[in-house]
């Protein structure tokens, strides 16, 4: 890849979707950090009636997480990226300059009615996909603006070859349009019947159908959110910062096809042991195993690239970020496989395992990874310094222990869980009731909440830094490979 210098690139856009990505990041994970003392200490559900409520925050926190900074990551650094491999500056065409303006304050708005609807209760129950209707409208056409960007910026680009992170943002896009269009179809009840609110809605699919179509969708959610955008961003940022090249092109595109085709089908996995079909499960789980290899395939070439660099580990916060999200993304994407097989499952199936594996991926693999994007950013953004590597180095380690006391205790936690549903007397009774399970687990509680307060804490100076970043000495030129430093 070309520095790209000589082109005044327009990044109004990109700036935008970083700012968001800071606030939707404390709102989300500030909610999440609440709602995980809320496990520990019951009362505090009671903070504010109805409202401050475990089943009416998760919600919130889920899709702040998910649609509010994670999506902003994605696109922030779209609108980055995309300008830099294709050798093009959005300022070049007017249309896509309003596009992507268009694009972000239409998303805000999606957001806001999010909020909204969730706090009021107003949802389909659908993981990852509680919206009605009327908003669903509005996603899709966000969605289709996103998609006039990448194939606009794609149409007048100087450079004829596609860089592998285009593959993969333009991968996120098609593959998230597909699911969540199928997933969301829904009948308005009011126009139907003329009863009930005119937003309410009922799915087109019923019983084990709606099941399928659902998982389907929430699984591929975290392939298509969570995992191929992220891919894109490493393949990308991580050559940069650390000056090398991708240690194989051919393996980053075997890895590609390999998602593409596996990812897909592993959805039944969270179905097993319910009322679909059996060979179905089994086809989820299959997948869900076959599924290791593409993506230990990207992780792997990611570390591969740090071959005979692994000194800038010392030197570079910034390369700590993204070697240890990859090194999470390794973890998560075994983990994921193992709990899939069918044994494993019948113990870890509705237990905290479930959010223990789900946050050491979206904390570890997809966190980082955004933090480390928008640091290496920021000086190329707003011609300024960094303004605190100490402040990287202690925001990396606070977090990185918060992470481990959060997957550690959701483990001991989830199998503690398991082994005690599972467990019977010498007469075949149960040997533990419900409430056994709720007073055992109450010290991981305690530990996972400690380790979420920790995260939160770090995202908090990771802010910090990045707002006081704004104010720091400016700098004619950018930086070739690692981002300058102040104190």
């Amino acid at each position: 890849m070309q520095p790209g210098n000589a082109l005044n690139y327009d990044f109004s856009v990109a700036k935008l979707f970083m700012f968001s990505t800071l606030i939707f990041g404390i709102v989300g994970m500030g909610i999440g950090t609440l709602i995980a003392f809320q496990m520990a200490y019951p009362d505090l559900n009671y903070l504010a009636g109805e409202y401050a409520t475990f089943s009416r925050l998760r919600p919130l926190h889920t899709n702040g997480v998910v649609y509010g900074f994670m999506l902003s990551g994605i696109w922030a650094t779209w609108y980055y990226v995309g300008q830099r491999v294709l050798k093009v500056s959005m300022s070049e065409s007017k249309f896509l300059m309003f596009i992507g303006k268009l694009h972000f304050w239409l998303y805000i708005l999606i957001i806001a009615l999010a909020v909204i609807t969730l706090f009021a209760g107003i949802t389909t129950s659908k993981e990852y996909a509680e919206l009605e209707w009327p908003i669903d409208i509005l996603v899709v056409i966000c969605w289709v603006l996103w998609g006039v960007s990448i194939f606009g910026l794609i149409g007048i680009r100087r450079e004829k070859t596609l860089y592998v992170s285009i593959w993969y943002y333009i991968a996120t896009f098609l593959g998230v349009a597909m699911l969540y269009l199928f997933n969301n179809m829904a009948v308005p009840t009011y126009f139907v019947t003329g009863l009930g609110d005119w937003w309410h809605s009922v799915s087109m699919y019923a019983g084990s159908n709606d099941a399928l179509v659902q998982w389907w969708w929430g699984h591929n959610a975290v392939a298509f959110v969570f995992t191929v955008a992220i891919v894109a961003q490493i393949y990308y940022f991580l050559p940069k910062e650390s000056g090398q090249p991708i240690f194989s092109y051919k393996l980053s595109v075997f890895a590609f096809w390999g998602l593409m085709f596996v990812y897909l089908w592993a959805g039944g996995h969270h179905l097993i042991y319910s009322a679909v079909p059996d060979w179905m499960q089994t086809m989820g789980s299959i997948f869900s195993i076959v599924l290791i290899l593409p993506s230990w395939g990207s992780a792997i070439n990611i570390l591969l690239t740090m071959k005979g660099e692994w000194g800038q580990l010392r030197e570079s916060p910034l390369i700590k970020f993204m070697i240890l999200a990859s090194t999470f993304y390794m973890f998560s994407t075994l983990e994921g496989p193992i709990l899939s097989i069918k044994s494993v499952n019948a113990i870890a199936h509705f237990t905290d395992w479930i959010p223990g594996h789900v946050h050491d991926g979206t904390l570890g693999w997809v966190g980082f990874m955004t933090m480390a994007a928008l640091y290496h950013m920021t000086p190329r953004v707003f011609k300024r310094e960094i303004y605190s590597k100490s402040l990287m180095e202690a925001q990396f380690w606070i977090q990185t222990t918060g992470i481990v006391l959060y997957f550690a205790s959701m483990w001991i936690a989830g199998i503690t869980q398991g082994m005690m549903w599972r467990a019977t007397d010498e007469f075949g009774n149960l040997a533990y009731t419900f409430i056994d399970t709720v007073t055992v687990l109450e010290p991981y509680y305690w530990i996972r909440a400690i380790g979420g307060l920790l995260y939160l804490v770090g995202f908090f100076m990771f802010c910090y830094n990045i707002m006081k970043s704004l104010g720091a000495r400016k700098i004619e030129s950018e930086p070739a490979s690692a981002s300058p430093m102040g104190n």
